[in-house]
């Protein structure tokens, strides 16, 4: 018997005395609430008694208190388990575990499964490292969900480091991963199988190592039906989830083939009310169904929540609050395995959660590991600050640019040419062609047509190319906007209305040694550094970095015009080669579905 099983068994022992002997007592009970029980879908009068960082029980707990019990009143209010969050990038909300975790834990989510693939493109597996050590020292249950493969599509992007199946063994053996995160590189299923086939060789060893160790495996698989569908749930050996499912007819295919079909509702993907009229239309069992954000900005963390907001919306299309409830809470657990959280039982963890209202989702209070942890909206315990070390902080290896090296060059007066067609909300993309006008061979942007150049510019010091296409639909009226965070390699992206702002924008960038960046006549309208693998800063508070994110986007409104959204994420996303249709890497235009780079100029 391990360590760890030995200390488990002592607690266990300990938990039945408190029960039974009559000397002993709770440290805490919550008296007097409604208790949600997740495993029958119940709502009903209960106390919950705790001892350390256990549940004792649910139920008349008046036996359990004693003269040095915590008693809190709850009467009218609800008591649920803590909420999971199921698939999470710390990176998209630019911040470290530490500051998410403080915006995070207020609003009742005490379990986190992050994927921290971005930092892993960009820094390889002491990237990852890094942010799991971080997460060791945080109140708040993380584990993380690991690449196996970096990148995601060899000789389409050029990463900063690669992963395979040979680092699993390093990764997979400590107890904060999880298992294999969301297997993106047979996500294109007919176009992998035929050009690269040795990708789903290595996947299907690394799939084979983690299950062996009892690791999971978690699926990406936009738009797949069918024999493509069954072959990507295979190459995941046969238990995994998919976070991309955008409408409800995949979303019942799926659940049909028992995949786990995580329910996006995050910053600038929304995909959560296709996919649950699964369950309202077509009547679904929803024990497969679980809520996740993927990408959170710290601004609607803040303003909005976290999966308490995500449950929220989740009511409001017309589930019932405790089967929404389980989304974010049995649900997750049962797909990962979790014995400990999830339910509200004996012998379970405290991660416990106080709701006032149970429609609008308030959280009034926040327990973790029996002790209080949030009240009201505020933390009430101390969480120190985390400042990662320096080897994680110099990661832009790139020259600085010039306008020849950012030009799209064509011949004649006019050009036919190919764009990335922006879609509001999602990662998936169209293509378009229009045709421009050239001036001393170079092509020029239209803002009549709304099209303006889109590039990618290597920053990691491996081959220096610069991917060059178009893009319709951003709504830029002047200036230029680039940033290191480009999924999933992360080199610098680029947009503007002109070349010259262009490569000032992509300068401030290298400069900063990653970040954000908008300029507007050469000048630097607004920035923000980001020198954790070009992705993250430990030098801004949660609080901060919500107001500098959202001082930017107002900014990107008001003086360049911008009519997008969230326009830094969605910017971030139209390198991403693992989402239909065309995306835009170092190494040019990507036709996804065909898995080529095809020319943007056409004639």
């Amino acid at each position: 018997m391990g360590a760890k099983r030995i200390k488990e068994a002592i607690q266990h022992r300990k938990l039945i005395d408190v029960l039974l002997d009559s000397h002993l007592h709770a440290d805490l009970v919550l008296k007097g609430g409604y208790f949600i029980n997740v495993i029958t879908r119940e709502i009903y009068e209960a106390d919950v008694a705790i001892k350390g960082e256990y549940i004792l029980m649910a139920g008349d707990a008046k036996d359990l208190i004693g003269p040095k019990t915590k008693v809190e009143n709850v009467k009218g209010k609800f008591i649920c388990p803590g909420f999971i969050d199921s698939h999470m990038h710390f990176e998209s909300a630019m911040l470290t575990c530490t500051e998410f975790s403080k915006l995070s834990i207020p609003t009742g989510t005490t379990t986190l499964i992050g994927d921290p693939h971005e930092i892993g493109n960009v820094l390889g597996v002491k990237g990852m490292q890094a942010m799991i050590e971080e997460a060791k020292t945080l109140p708040n249950r993380i584990l993380f969900t690991v690449p196996c493969a970096v990148p995601d599509a060899p000789g389409l992007e050029t990463s900063g480091f690669d992963v395979t199946s040979k680092d699993m063994k390093e990764l997979l053996s400590d107890d904060y991963v999880q298992g294999i995160g969301e297997i993106q590189s047979f996500s294109n299923i007919k176009p992998v199988y035929e050009h690269a086939p040795e990708l789903i060789d290595d996947l299907v060893a690394a799939v084979s190592y983690a299950n062996s160790i009892g690791k999971t495996v978690e699926g990406n698989a936009p738009g797949l039906f069918g024999k493509e569908l069954a072959a990507h749930i295979i190459s995941g050996g046969t238990h995994v989830s998919c976070h991309e499912t955008t409408t409800k007819e995949e979303t019942v295919e799926k659940l049909r083939y028992g995949v786990s079909v995580f329910m996006r509702e995050g910053s600038s993907q929304r995909n959560m009310a296709d996919c649950i009229r699964a369950i309202t239309e077509d009547g679904l069992d929803s024990r497969r169904a679980i809520l996740v954000s993927d990408d959170m900005v710290p601004a609607d963390l803040l303003n909005y929540g976290h999966m308490n907001d995500i449950i929220r919306r989740t009511i409001g299309e017309g589930i019932d609050p405790v089967e929404a409830i389980q989304m974010a809470t049995i649900n997750p657990a049962s797909h990962f395995g979790f014995k400990d959280v999830g339910v509200i039982a004996p012998g379970k963890r405290a991660d416990v959660v106080v709701i006032s209202d149970l429609t609008n989702m308030t959280v009034d209070q926040v327990y973790l590991a029996g002790k209080k942890a949030a009240e009201k909206g505020e933390l009430t315990m101390e969480i120190a600050p985390y400042i990662y070390p320096e080897s994680v902080k110099k990661s832009v290896k790139r020259k600085p640019v010039t306008v020849k090296d950012l030009a799209i060059e064509a011949s004649g007066s006019r050009a036919r040419v190919r764009a990335i067609d922006a879609i509001p909300y999602q990662n998936l993309t169209g293509g378009r062609e229009f045709t421009l006008n050239v001036k001393e061979g170079i092509v020029q942007p239209c803002l009549q047509q709304d099209v303006l150049p889109l590039l990618v510019v290597e920053r990691h010091g491996r081959t220096g190319k610069i991917g060059k296409t178009f893009l319709h639909g951003f709504d830029l009226k002047s200036g230029a906007i680039a940033e290191s965070v480009a999924h999933d390699t992360h080199n610098i992206i680029v947009t503007g209305t002109n070349y010259e702002d262009m490569v000032t924008a992509v300068n401030r960038v290298i400069a900063m040694d990653g970040g954000i960046a908008m300029i507007k006549d050469s000048k630097v309208v607004g920035d923000l550094p980001l020198r954790i693998g070009g992705l993250m800063t430990d030098e801004l508070t949660g609080k901060e970095m919500s107001e500098k994110v959202d001082e930017l986007s107002q900014l990107a409104k008001e003086v360049l015009g911008c009519g997008m959204d969230v326009p830094f994420m969605h910017l971030s996303f139209w390198s991403l080669v693992t989402s239909p249709k065309w995306k835009i890497t170092d190494m040019g235009l990507i036709d996804v579905d065909k898995f080529e780079i095809i020319p943007t100029i056409i004639t």
